[in-house]
């Protein structure tokens, strides 16, 4: 049997409330640890693909104790993570690899401690910083393996025999993992593979059975959600109430500060106004996509707060109110402007959004009537060559966005099919 390696992180997108950094930790995983580990020749097992979600585990603590190496990604400083990384550090002296993206802060208690440094986007992680990182990883990984140095905190300080469960039941444990959709992680990807197929109603009853199997997973209920509103079946209406029902679980209309949760709440509620024309939809969309930029300041996000915000300033018949809502949707373009302007070319380069980057900021150059950076920006778009679809989507909401601000604004000057007047 090979060895094994537990990994304890985060699953999907995480956000870090300290920084307003959401990060995809699933890319963390793909692109950085679990290559690192199948190259030191371990069996890779993910703490979030133990099918088991009761509350005592075996499985996650019996792992915890007994795995021959641990790597604990601590980044957006995910509690589960940080706990589960207390356990193995009270019943393992050594083999303990603590990882974290580089922009972050340390824990008070863990900033003495050797932390292994990588750097993440937000959406994915560079092709050359996913190779250093392999790389330098699996080194870590063999060292580890080979040198049995103390590297928890408390066996340093503290002079004490660790526990111990046998042999056998260990490996009866090792053996239940193998078994078929043993890990949550087949569910998952299948779910995954059916939203790249546009099959939303088959991705979302995965997304589903996933978040039956673990239910304090957000990130499995967010992209129900998703799917189900995208599925528009049995009809668009029923879809997007629906989504916005399995959403209620995550405190929607409470204190919730999750960028995705409120995210995708506004799109839900942008387009429930747009089928039905109420305007309390309208209103709820400005709440969750405001409340969600500035939690994360994402410029998808905004740049759609800005769109709700003209919309309504549209719909407005008091003059004070009216302005209130262009000077608030001006203010965030503008936000979202100097955000993306000081992103290095080096690191736009490596992005996979980089297109979606200039699509945004040409998007919201024109709302604020600067034709010259929003011809050059759709120019740097449109040589990235994107696939109809994305040029369908880019040419789609920016007529929109004209027809809008040609409503609110007699001298705005893109109003006679989207040429200057």
């Amino acid at each position: 049997m090979k060895k094994i390696c537990f990994v304890i992180m985060g699953f999907g997108k995480k956000t870090d409330y300290e920084t307003g950094r959401t990060l995809d930790l699933d890319k963390t995983y793909k692109n950085i640890i679990q290559p690192a580990v199948e190259n030191a020749d371990y069996q890779c097992v993910r703490a979030d693909e133990i099918r088991d979600s009761k509350i005592i585990d075996k499985s996650m603590y019996a792992l915890l104790m007994k795995a021959d190496l641990v790597i604990a990604d601590i980044s957006t400083s995910n509690p589960n993570a940080i706990y589960e990384l207390g356990v193995r550090h009270a019943v393992k002296p050594y083999s303990t690899i603590i990882i974290q993206e580089k922009n972050e802060r340390i824990p008070f208690d863990l900033d003495h401690t050797r932390i292994f440094k990588y750097e993440h986007s937000g959406k994915d992680i560079g092709a050359t910083e996913a190779k250093r990182c392999q790389k330098h990883l699996t080194e870590l990984i063999k060292n580890a393996d080979k040198n049995n140095e103390v590297d928890s905190p408390f066996y340093e300080y503290i002079n004490v025999e660790p526990p111990n469960i046998s042999k056998e039941t260990y490996k009866a444990i090792i053996d239940d993992l193998a078994e078929e959709e043993r890990y949550i992680f087949a569910i998952v990807e299948k779910a995954k593979n059916e939203m790249s197929n546009n099959n939303f109603v088959e991705a979302e009853k995965q997304w589903s059975k996933a978040s039956k199997k673990l239910p304090n997973e957000a990130f499995f209920k967010q992209q129900q959600a998703l799917c189900k509103y995208k599925s528009e079946k049995p009809s668009k209406k029923t879809a997007l109430t629906d989504a916005l029902s399995i959403l209620s679980d995550l405190d929607l209309n409470g204190n919730t500060n999750d960028p995705e949760t409120l995210g995708i709440a506004g799109a839900i509620n942008k387009r429930l106004y747009e089928e039905t024309d109420d305007l309390s939809y309208l209103d709820r969309a400005i709440k969750y996509y405001g409340k969600g930029f500035k939690v994360r300041e994402d410029y998808y996000t905004g740049e759609n707060y800005a769109f709700c915000l003209n919309l309504k300033a549209s719909q407005e018949t008091e003059s004070s109110e009216k302005i209130y809502y262009q000077i608030e949707a001006e203010k965030t373009r503008k936000h979202i402007i100097e955000r993306l302007s000081n992103i290095e070319d080096e690191e736009l380069e490596s992005r996979e959004d980089e297109k979606w980057i200039y699509a945004t900021l040409s998007t919201c150059y024109m709302a604020l009537e600067n034709e010259s950076e929003s011809k050059k920006y759709e120019k740097k778009f449109k040589e990235l060559n994107p696939v109809p679809w994305e040029l369908k989507t880019f040419n789609e909401s920016r007529e929109k966005l004209k027809e809008l601000c040609c409503s609110i604004f007699k001298n705005y000057p893109y109003c006679h099919n989207g040429k200057k007047s």
